[in-house]
């Protein structure tokens, strides 16, 4: 029950956050943008609406499968912690309990997300990184005016990658198994330790918000403890996500960074200690109405199916 209540909640969460992840990345990957406003802005005029979805479809048939997962594992393995600590799946689990099934979560996932990843952040990308791989081109048109018609000499390529697909084979074949797991270091410490953020702060503010005499907060604290825990989950999984974001983004054209230790080296170097938290203003506003969405829907499923089977 736990793994289709987390796949149909994970879904609702892609459907109503994917445009502001689009701006996250190309915020974090990309120095020219000044801020969110100028980066929306600027792929509005650029691409229109469709540019703040690229790369939407692989997440849409991946994501039931990851959150199905994430849900899954959390449930599982806080029920095999109670049962070994206190004789019962059903004993109430300790916050140390909670928090190392959220990061047992967090860790499992990676193997299933890294590759997808790759493909969303490419495709999320691609239109700037081309741009900027062929301004220093000395055959464009600004290079020398016209005396005469020419051929379009200068015309833009098209897309490296037609679609996700394309993407990940494309990526598999210039780079190999590795290249389908770039940033999977970064990865891994973003979403342990911020999955051990989000299900503990969960769990904490349904029992601040249930009602005496209930054992389970109502659709309003169910969406209230949902957004908080997204707010507080990002704000710790925001430096690594940055950092995972650059890891993966390069690789179109002349490499940057050596590894995860590079790239952050790198990183605050040239643009400072801010950099690590560049989207978080923005990850935050994103997280709390997709959070609540995927909890409520969540428990609304996880509900529903229980009485179905009782």
């Amino acid at each position: 029950m736990e793994f289709a209540a987390g796949a149909i909640g994970g879904v609702c969460g892609v459907a109503v956050g994917y445009p502001l992840d689009t701006v996250k990345v190309r915020i974090q990957t990309e120095p020219r943008y000044t801020g969110i406003w100028h980066c929306i802005r600027d792929t509005y005029h650029r691409e229109r609406v469709w540019g703040f979805y690229r790369g939407l479809s692989l997440p849409v048939c991946t994501v039931s499968l990851v959150s199905s997962v994430s849900f899954g594992t959390y449930r599982h393995c806080l029920a095999h912690v109670c049962r070994f600590r206190y004789g019962s799946a059903d004993a109430k689990p300790a916050k140390t309990d909670i928090t190392l099934s959220g990061f047992a979560s967090g860790l499992v996932r990676v193997f299933l997300t890294s590759p997808t990843e790759v493909a969303k952040v490419r495709l999320q990308t691609q239109t700037q990184t081309q741009t900027q791989q062929r301004r220093p081109s000395a055959s464009g048109p600004s290079a020398a005016p016209p005396t005469c018609p020419a051929p379009a000499v200068g015309r833009a390529p098209g897309p490296k990658y037609r679609g996700p697909l394309h993407c990940l084979a494309s990526v598999a074949r210039e780079e190999g198994l590795r290249g389908l797991y770039k940033g999977s270091s970064a990865l891994l410490f973003r979403d342990g330790h911020s999955f051990a953020t989000y299900f503990l702060s969960y769990a904490v503010l349904c029992e601040q918000l249930t009602p005496a005499g209930r054992s389970r907060p109502d659709v309003l604290g169910v969406l209230v403890a949902g957004g908080c825990a997204g707010v507080l989950a990002w704000a710790v999984a925001t430096p690594m996500d940055v950092i995972k974001s650059r890891l993966q983004a390069d690789g179109q054209g002349q490499r940057r960074y050596r590894g995860l230790l590079h790239c952050v080296v790198t990183s605050v170097r040239e643009e400072g200690p801010r950099v690590l938290f560049k989207g978080l203003s923005l990850n935050c506003c994103r997280a709390f109405p997709v959070n609540m969405v995927v909890f409520v829907t969540y428990e609304a499923v996880l509900r529903l199916m229980q009485g179905l089977l009782s």
